[in-house]
């Protein structure tokens, strides 16, 4: 039986789609409130007015976490409407791909941007309510974070700083009671095979491991429930945590495995990540 989050106030970026999105209406379905936090604001109206319809309270945040004051603004507006945040997911974020002789520097920069000081900046403005309610903190890494994949460093890099932050956090925060959860999914259903790497949305973009990839609703059930229980890690998907094994016992299984993915996969015309 779910553990319920009635009384609770959960805080949710990048809630406008994909794993935050599903996470969100997760955290409502268990009985917490919940602060909605991205860009694309006339998404987060749908998913509120949903949140709402189940008997629960949802604020509409207009947040970038790129850009510095966003995430301090939001926090302020939810302790003013809900009095309290128990529950963070520092979910923001999106994949920049291609070879190294084909990126430049502002790539790097801007990938490193949203996922790493993304996440940094989501601590920051809400560590000093985590601390007060002893709450919980999500970030959200990637099965890439610990499985390094050609034509990806800029994601991968990112995605290692992530989960090197969560470790770090975890330590630091313990004696406060603040727990620190990384959550790395594999993959699952979501959008971001379809943003480029300058952060356009391409909706006719497909996936070519569709049937690989696990529905965010499921993958939403694990994660809230390995940040409740205050679990270090949970590695989404099967395939993931089989990657992460083989990648640490059996190195050249996972090489083959993903080179014959990315065969699979490739499109000259595309320079977006695909998860």
């Amino acid at each position: 039986m779910a553990h319920s989050l009635a009384g609770k106030v959960g805080f949710v970026t990048g809630a406008s789609s994909g794993i935050g999105e599903a996470v969100a209406r997760e955290l409502a379905r268990r009985g917490a409130d919940v602060a909605l936090a991205a860009r694309r604001i006339e998404r987060l109206e749908a998913l509120a007015a949903e949140i709402r319809a189940m008997g629960r309270r949802a604020a509409v945040l207009s947040c970038d976490v790129t850009r510095e004051g966003d995430l301090d603004d939001a926090v302020a507006r939810t302790i003013a409407e809900f009095g309290r945040i128990d529950i963070v997911f520092a979910n923001a974020g999106f994949g920049v791909s291609g070879s190294l002789e084909s990126l430049s520097i502002e790539d790097y920069r801007r990938q490193f941007e949203t996922n790493v000081f993304g996440a940094l900046r989501t601590v920051q403005a809400t560590l000093p309510e985590l601390k007060r309610t002893r709450g919980r903190l999500a970030i959200t890494g990637s099965v890439l974070g610990h499985v390094a994949s050609w034509y990806q460093s800029a994601y991968c890099m990112s995605k290692f700083a992530v989960r090197a932050l969560a470790g770090s956090l975890r330590r630091e925060l313990e004696p406060s009671g603040v727990s620190v959860t990384l959550i790395s999914p594999g993959y699952v259903k979501t959008e971001i095979h379809q943003v480029d790497n300058l952060g356009g949305r391409h909706p006719e973009a497909t996936h070519r491991l569709e049937w690989l990839r696990m529905p965010a609703g499921k993958a939403a059930r694990q994660i809230v429930s390995a940040v409740v229980a205050r679990r270090r890690e949970r590695i989404i998907t099967v395939h993931g945590r089989l990657f992460v094994y083989l990648d640490r016992y059996l190195p050249w299984l996972p090489y083959w495995v993903i080179r014959f993915s990315r065969w699979l996969r490739y499109r000259p015309n595309r320079r977006s990540r695909v998860n």
